[in-house]
C-alpha cells in the first residue's frame, strides 16, 4: 500500500488520511503537481482550438469486404485482417449480428474481458440466445475498471439462457476469441475472430490492434478446444497452431528465440522482431541475450516497461529497444521469427510478462496466409522500426531518448492513417 499526496497537502490532512488507512509516514509519497493527471484529459474538450487538435478521421472498411456480401461467404473466400483503429471494427459486429439472425448458425462462443456498458456486441449475444442459439460466454469478472459492466452483462445473458462461465479459478481470461459454428451442406463449419485487443467499442477507436477473421479448419478446431477447456465440458486436446498461456505460450516463445540463436551460430541469418506493451519475463530476456550473443539481430518495440538492457557489449549489442508514443495507444502484440526463411509470425493478446505467461489465459495465433503476413509486416512492424518522430530509443544508460527526424519526417501512425483510412494528417 502507498498513499500519494500532492506536495502542498497540509500535514493535518496527511495525518488524517494515514489514520483512516492505517498507514505510516514511510507509506506516504508526496508528488509535485497533480496527483491524478488523468483528469486533465477533459480539458481539450473545453477549448475551441481546432488548430491544436487532431483532425477527426473515419476508420476505413477493409478492401474487398463488401458490406452487401454475406460476411461468412467473405471469410470463407479468404482470411481477413482488420487493423484498428485505422480500419473499422464494424466487420466483427456484423459477423456477430449475422450469427444472431442466421438460422444456419447453431452456436456462438466468446471470451469477454473488456466490453463496456453499452456494447452492441453483447446485445447481439443476448439476441442470439433469445433466438435459440447455443451461446457460451467466458466472462472475466476481474477485468479492472470493467467489473460492474461485466457483472451486469453476465446477469442479462443468464436471464436469456446463455451459458456464462466466470473464467478459470486463479487465472484471468485475457484471450480474445469469438467462435461461430454454422451448419453448411450437411456439415458444421467454424468461423473465428482472434484479436490482440478487447471487444470494447471505445478502445477500438484509439488502441492499435489487429483482428483476424478466418474459416481455417485447423485454427477453428484449436479455438473449439480452448472453449472446451474454459467451460470445463471436457478435456481439451492438444492444440495444433495456437500457443496458449499458462501452458505452451512462454515455452514456445523461448524455444523460437533459441532456434534463431542456433540458426545464427550455424552462420545463417537470425532475426527477431517483437512488438509488445511490456517485456519483463526473466527467462525470455535471458534467451534474447543469448540470441544476441549468437549473432541474432533483434528489435524490440515495447510501448511501456522493458527490463531488457540493449546495446551492452558482450551481452546485448545486437538488440535495439524503442517505444512509440503517438496519437493512439500502441497495443498490438506481434512476434516475428525469421526461422531460416520460413518467417513465422504470431499475433497475440499477451505481453512478455510473468502475469501474461503464467497467470492468465492468453493466446498467440499464427498468420498462415502469405498475403496477410505481408500486411502485418508492412503495417505492424516496418513503419514502427522506421519511425523517426514518435519513437523513443532505450540506450545503454537506461534512459530513453527521442528519435528526432534528420531527413524525411516518418511517423508510423500518421503513415498508417493516410494509407489505411485515407486521411491526410498534419
Amino acid at each position: 500500500m502507498r498513499l500519494e499526496l500532492a506536495d502542498n497537502c497540509s500535514s493535518a490532512m496527511a495525518s488524517f488520511l494515514m489514520r483512516q488507512f492505517g498507514l505510516g509516514p514511510e507509506d506516504v509519497y508526496r508528488v509535485p503537481g497533480m496527483v491524478n493527471p488523468v483528469r486533465l484529459n477533459q480539458v481539450p474538450d473545453w477549448v475551441e482550438r481546432p488548430d491544436l487538435k487532431y483532425r477527426p478521421f473515419q476508420p476505413a472498411r477493409p478492401k474487398g469486404l463488401d458490406k452487401r456480401e454475406n460476411i461468412f461467404a467473405a471469410i470463407r473466400r479468404e482470411d481477413i485482417l482488420l487493423h484498428h483503429p485505422f480500419q473499422s471494427f464494424e466487420p466483427v459486429i456484423e459477423m456477430l449480428k449475422a450469427a444472431a439472425d442466421d438460422p444456419q448458425v447453431v452456436a456462438v462462443k466468446m471470451t469477454v474481458y473488456r466490453t463496456g456498458t453499452d456494447s452492441v456486441l453483447m446485445e447481439h449475444l443476448v439476441r442470439a440466445a433469445q433466438k435459440g442459439k447455443e451461446v457460451t460466454v467466458a466472462l472475466e469478472l476481474m477485468a479492472r475498471f470493467d467489473e460492474e459492466a461485466n457483472i451486469s452483462w453476465a446477469a442479462q445473458l443468464e436471464e436469456v439462457g446463455a451459458h456464462v462461465v466466470y473464467g478459470v479459478f486463479g487465472y484471468k481470461t485475457h484471450a480474445k476469441l469469438l467462435l461461430i459454428v454454422r451448419r453448411e451442406e450437411g456439415a458444421l463449419r467454424r468461423y473465428v475472430h482472434l484479436g490482440t485487443g478487447n471487444y470494447h467499442p471505445r478502445t477500438t477507436r484509439f488502441y492499435t490492434d489487429f483482428g483476424l477473421l478466418t474459416a481455417n479448419e485447423e485454427i477453428g478446431a484449436d479455438v473449439a478446444e480452448l472453449f472446451k477447456q474454459l467451460t470445463g465440458l471436457g478435456q481439451a486436446g492438444r492444440l495444433k497452431h495456437l500457443w496458449q498461456a499458462p501452458f505452451t505460450l512462454q515455452p514456445n516463445v523461448v524455444a523460437a528465440i533459441r532456434e534463431e540463436a542456433e540458426i545464427a551460430r550455424a552462420g545463417r541469418k537470425g532475426r527477431i522482431i517483437v512488438k509488445v506493451n511490456a517485456l519483463l519475463e526473466p527467462e525470455t530476456i535471458e534467451a534474447l541475450y543469448e540470441a544476441s550473443q549468437a549473432g541474432v539481430e533483434i528489435d524490440v518495440i515495447a510501448r511501456s516497461v522493458c527490463a531488457l538492457k540493449p546495446g551492452v557489449p558482450g551481452l546485448s549489442e545486437n538488440i535495439r529497444v524503442r517505444s512509440v508514443v503517438g496519437r493512439f495507444l500502441e497495443h498490438h502484440r506481434i512476434f516475428y521469427f525469421h526461422a531460416d526463411g520460413a518467417e513465422k509470425l504470431y499475433l497475440s493478446s499477451a505481453d512478455w510478462m510473468e502475469r501474461n505467461f503464467f497467470k492468465r489465459i492468453e493466446v498467440a495465433f499464427p498468420i498462415l496466409d502469405p498475403k496477410v503476413k505481408r500486411r502485418v509486416m508492412k503495417e505492424g512492424l516496418r513503419p514502427y522500426l522506421g519511425d523517426n518522430c514518435q519513437a523513443w530509443e532505450l540506450e545503454g544508460d537506461n534512459h530513453y531518448r527521442r528519435k528526432n527526424p534528420r531527413t524525411t519526417r516518418r511517423a508510423a501512425q500518421e503513415i498508417l492513417l493516410k494509407e489505411l483510412s485515407g486521411v491526410i494528417t498534419h
